[in-house]
């Protein structure tokens, strides 16, 4: 296995663990006006991820730095053609991390209430923006030979990209359903399996609707060699498990199981793109791959020697952070910090 393979994986792994735990993340972040009937409720919904949502962010700027220094051509072609997106999406996660920072500094309830608004916004609209990115991917955008994407931001927003936002959504929402079943208690852990249950529902329905879309006006799950059918299945079966779990009280193994679908489902975009990562409509030749968009031979080796020092040490303070605040978080004024 060459460099150019190892780093597209590792990348991979990258954007699976940002989706599995910015996932969520981004989940509370939606349930959050829905959830929380009373400002304690809503404080205790928050104090679910205030210890980790900012270390959970880090593998999204992990992944796009390891991007740039694998793949530069990539990095440049997708962060220029997809710029307003993404600047979109940049707000959006500000406005996010001060509403974090700053509601409980203010005792009007209708100032909390705006603040919890920005929350809401600062997680459904980078969850919308992150499908609609990977359904272009997906589908493939207008790459010249000089590796430019024409087109601007309004061909981004295809009903097919925007079904995959919604499948986003939709699957973040469950995501952060789930995790709120096990870190809250009382009335909220009652309503978090209540609404897992109804965008498990919303998600299957989308999902299975994105993956006939896919199969029909991609190649993702087709091509020959390396494809993303086998992960797609495994995807499918997790999500369905997830109902299951929900149903039968289990929500421990239905968030494992809803886990897996992102895992799989990330696999399934990554296994079926490859060698390929930006597929152009234009002409296939025009396609940036592992090999056209990549860095030199040196700069893979540094790179890799520094990933497999560093990458572990991160992982071990990932388990031991979520270890620590690993206990539920009870609806009292006393004990909440945000």
């Amino acid at each position: 296995m060459d460099l150019n393979t190892i780093w597209f994986i590792l990348v991979t792994v990258l954007f699976i663990g940002f989706f599995f735990l910015e996932g969520f993340d981004y989940g509370v972040g939606i349930l959050l006006p829905f959830l929380g009937k009373k400002d304690e409720e809503r404080r205790a919904i928050i104090n679910t991820i205030g210890p980790v949502w900012d270390g959970n962010e880090v593998w999204m700027l992990t992944a796009g730095g390891a991007m740039f220094a694998s793949f530069p051509h990539v990095y440049a072609t997708l962060f220029s053609g997809f710029y307003l997106a993404l600047a979109l999406m940049l707000v959006a996660l500000i406005l996010r991390g001060v509403a974090f920072e700053y509601r409980q500094k203010y005792a009007d309830p209708a100032a909390r209430k705006r603040w919890d608004l920005a929350i809401f916004i600062g997680s459904a609209l980078p969850a919308l923006l992150w499908g609609v990115a990977v359904g272009n991917l997906m589908r493939g955008v207008a790459i010249d030979a000089d590796m430019y994407y024409w087109g601007g931001l309004l061909p981004l927003l295809n009903p097919y990209s925007i079904l995959g936002g919604l499948v986003f959504v939709s699957l973040f929402t469950m995501h952060g359903a789930n995790y709120l079943a096990l870190k809250t208690e009382g009335e909220l852990v009652t309503r978090a399996k209540k609404i897992a249950f109804q965008s498990w529902i919303v998600a299957t329905v989308l999902t299975v609707a994105f993956v006939v879309w896919t199969f029909f006006a991609t190649d993702i799950l087709t091509k020959p060699g390396v494809n993303g059918l086998i992960p797609a299945s495994l995807a499918a079966i997790a999500l369905l498990t997830v109902g299951w779990f929900i149903r039968t009280g289990k929500h421990g193994r239905a968030f494992v199981s809803g886990s897996l679908t992102i895992v799989f489902a990330t696999v399934m975009v990554f296994a079926g793109l490859f060698p390929r990562i930006l597929i152009s409509t234009l002409d296939p030749a025009y396609s940036l791959d592992i090999w056209n968009a990549a860095s030199t031979p040196y700069t893979l080796t540094v790179m890799t020697i520094v990933a497999g020092i560093f990458v572990p040490i991160v992982l071990v303070y990932q388990v031991w952070s979520y270890r620590v605040f690993r206990k539920r978080v009870k609806v009292d004024p006393k004990t909440l910090v945000y």
